[in-house]
């Protein structure tokens, strides 16, 4: 089976182990981490990837914008975003949603819940590809 590919974008390097952690329970997942905003759009330039998930509260390039961002990319343009982050205000999440992001979700994360949102992102993603 083909592996897919998950990007972590978080500033935090305990936040960032503990999702990566989480994401070792999704079934032919591979995890890369970039550390901010930044070194995810790199990292986004070199690989292609099936899924990111980003925090909002990071230096040099924040998650609203890499959000942003890579809806501006033809290539990721319908790669699902999850937001994962302290900032729990409906502006924030609104924002988020509206700038591309396809799910929110507040810390402290619920590993259970965040497995079920990638997993079912996966999933539509794989249906996707392989109906095109």
């Amino acid at each position: 089976m083909e592996c897919q590919k998950i990007l972590v974008v978080e500033d935090s390097p305990t936040m960032r182990q503990l999702i990566t952690f989480a994401l070792k329970r999704v079934q032919n997942a591979e995890v890369v981490e970039a550390t901010d905003g930044v070194d995810g759009l790199k990292r986004l330039a070199a690989d292609t990837f099936d899924l990111v998930i980003t925090d909002i509260n990071m230096p040099i390039m924040d998650g609203i914008k890499l959000v942003a961002m890579i809806r501006k990319d033809p290539a990721y343009v319908d790669v699902p975003i999850l937001v994962v982050t302290t900032e729990g205000a409906e502006e924030d999440r609104d924002r988020a949603m509206a700038l591309g992001a396809n799910a929110y979700m507040t810390k402290p994360v619920q590993t259970g819940r965040l497995i079920e949102i990638c997993e079912q992102f996966l999933k539509e993603r794989k249906a996707a590809a392989e109906r095109a």
